[in-house]
């Protein structure tokens, strides 16, 4: 790539934008134990890799030279590298959703650690499903899926391209609906389990009044729903583990109401 071409400096800054947009949300990349300098640096070998081909799919929509960095296309490549990061981060944010409703059916609610992901306090078994999450992204090699559809974008939506900011942040809104939709699905086997135990100890209640069973609730409800997390485990794993799809359906989804 001749860096001194028409138009080349402006596809590379657009490209930075676009990539810059991924590692701000996308999982992994935008973990606060990641120091900044990594991050830029990161920034800067992935734009420095993909200008190139960003200017190939540029020349072949039309004339590179035309490409410019206007505020339009400043939140339009932003908002592409935020909607490919956040495919991903929903996934990832679904089981950590689930983790949440488990802990409070449960009973572990108290129970809160610092979770060095986003540098903030949580929930024990929400950090756990966002760990073993996390863990089974890099297990099916999710960071490499993400960069690629990076790269894919570039030659899909050529930087400088018109897309429709409106359809998009629609698209990315009704896309966060399902954070909420995979967490009850994922938490809905320690629900039941835990809902049932409850019900057990109710009718107990009724049958021997004089047995103290609110001496006994707390262990048992806890022990029950932990069990039922554990096997719960090996389901959310195997979802997980097909991520790629996953992953392709999520960007099929908000590209296809941005793209004009």
């Amino acid at each position: 790539m001749d860096l001194f071409a028409p138009g080349a400096a402006p596809v590379a800054v657009l490209v930075a934008l676009r990539t810059g947009g991924l590692l701000m949300v996308a999982p992994l990349f935008s973990a606060k134990t990641i120091p900044v300098a990594v991050r830029t640096g990161l920034l800067v070998v992935l734009s420095v890799l993909l200008a190139p081909a960003a200017y190939a799919a540029a020349e072949r929509a039309g004339d590179p030279a035309l490409v410019a960095v206007t505020p339009v296309t400043f939140v339009t490549e932003t908002l592409v590298g935020i909607a490919l990061g956040l495919g991903a981060a929903l996934l990832v944010g679904a089981v950590e959703v689930a983790g949440d409703l488990m802990t409070t059916t449960v009973g572990l609610s108290g129970a809160a650690l610092f979770d060095p992901l986003n540098g903030s306090s949580s929930n024990v078994l929400a950090q756990l499903c966002q760990m073993f999450a996390v863990t089974v992204l890099l297990a099916a090699d999710g960071h490499l899926v993400m960069l690629d559809a990076l790269a894919e974008s570039l030659r899909a939506i050529p930087v400088g391209s018109g897309v429709d900011v409106r359809a998009g942040l629609a698209a990315l809104v009704a896309g966060g609906a399902q954070l909420f939709v995979l967490g009850l699905r994922f938490a809905a086997p320690v629900l039941a389990a835990t809902m049932i135990a409850n019900v057990a100890l109710a009718v107990l209640t009724r049958a021997a009044p004089s047995l103290n069973v609110l001496s006994v609730a707390f262990p048992i409800q806890i022990a029950v729903g932990l069990a039922a997390f554990v096997a719960a485990l090996g389901f959310a794993a195997t979802w997980m583990a097909g991520f790629t799809g996953h992953y392709a359906g999520s960007l099929e989804t908000v590209f296809g109401g941005m793209v004009k």
